[in-house]
């Protein structure tokens, strides 16, 4: 079976509170529940971590080698400054989907740079929750073009 982490960064603990009228209504939970029913449909067992700190996201990145096939990363603020989270998922070797659920090139000019993007698969951005299905999605369909995940 393949395994897909999924990470949050930063302040996404305070997703359902922390400004709706830009991140919407769901909480973390929600998110993760969601994503939990869909992988059983696709057979694809997930794993979810979040954290405030930088090296724990790091670590947690590290720790994913020869255990995870794939991740979904919302890296939160990191995403337009951290090029020590940049470099781990370079270093894994393993396919990511960076995920926001604000479209961050409509933002503040601060947010238009991802330096989590040139090294991942793909990037969704401003569609809310969906963003997170379409990356589980995308992951599947790259397992199976890569013989991870049969049908």
């Amino acid at each position: 079976m393949a395994k897909v982490l999924v990470i949050q960064g930063p302040n996404l603990n305070l997703l359902g509170m922390r400004e709706p009228e830009i991140y919407g209504s769901a909480t973390l939970d929600d998110i993760h529940q969601e994503l939990a029913e869909q992988a059983k449909k696709f057979g694809v067992e997930i794993e979810c971590f979040q954290s405030n700190h930088e090296g724990a996201i790091i670590d947690r990145i590290h720790q994913a080698m020869g255990e995870i096939d794939g991740i979904i990363i919302n890296p939160g603020a990191y995403t337009h400054y951290s090029i020590a989270i940049r470099d781990a998922l370079s270093s894994v070797c393993i396919p990511a989907i960076e995920v926001h659920l604000s479209n961050i090139h409509a933002r503040e000019e601060f947010r238009h740079r991802s330096f989590i993007a040139p090294v991942v698969l793909g990037q969704i951005v401003g569609l809310g929750v969906i963003g997170y299905q379409l990356a589980l999605q995308a992951l599947v369909a790259h397992f199976r073009e890569k013989n991870i995940l049969h049908t």
